[in-house]
């Protein structure tokens, strides 16, 4: 059983250029979408610019939806140096924002919220999207256009899996097993 009765859980998947937003409701074992966005920063050149209309609008979004906790992926650490620290900054002032407002912070890495979306840690965006699609029962034309969006619900997501499964443990050895252990998470294809 979940520990919390309701929470709204805030998710961020940082960006310089597209940074994207993705809220949840929990309320027992049911879990919604609220809300789910990008935050467009393609029109600023200026960096400090950029990184100040990340702050303002993500105070704004937790001012608008009050979220109990923020979930944030992690920077990937590729090979360009400058675009990793960029990221890094983008990730800071948004964590910032929460830090203003008092929101608690977990940070997920990119590959441990696909694994716990799609139980695998290398899936694409698309096949994240699709299974939040179908775990949150969206309709197709409620998806967004850019997967910034559908990442940061993920984010969201995982944080609603680790809230009631802290520890984990042995994975299950069958569908069978899932399916049983996981009721919720599991809905007819459409």
């Amino acid at each position: 059983m979940y520990p919390v009765k309701e929470k709204i859980i805030l998710g961020i998947d940082p960006g310089t250029n597209l940074m994207g937003y993705g809220v949840i409701k929990v309320v027992g074992t049911k879990v919604s979408m609220m809300a789910m966005g990008v935050i467009d920063l393609r029109k600023y050149s200026d960096t400090y610019l950029k990184l100040g209309r990340i702050f303002e609008r993500v105070r704004g979004i937790i001012d608008s939806y009050l979220p109990d906790e923020l979930a944030i992926e992690a920077p990937f650490f590729g090979k360009n140096v400058q675009t990793t620290l960029k990221l890094g900054r983008a990730q800071g002032v948004a964590m910032a924002a929460a830090i203003s407002r008092e929101v608690p912070i977990t940070e997920y890495a990119p590959t441990k919220i696909k694994m716990a979306i799609t139980g695998n840690g290398s899936a694409g965006k698309e096949q994240v999207a699709d299974m939040l699609r179908r775990m949150l029962d969206i309709d197709k034309e409620e998806m967004p256009h850019f997967l910034d969006a559908t990442d940061a619900l993920g984010a969201a997501y995982c944080h609603y899996l680790q809230m009631g499964h802290p520890e984990i443990g042995k994975g299950c050895g069958s569908w069978k097993e899932f399916v049983a252990k996981n009721p919720g998470r599991v809905k007819g294809i459409k």
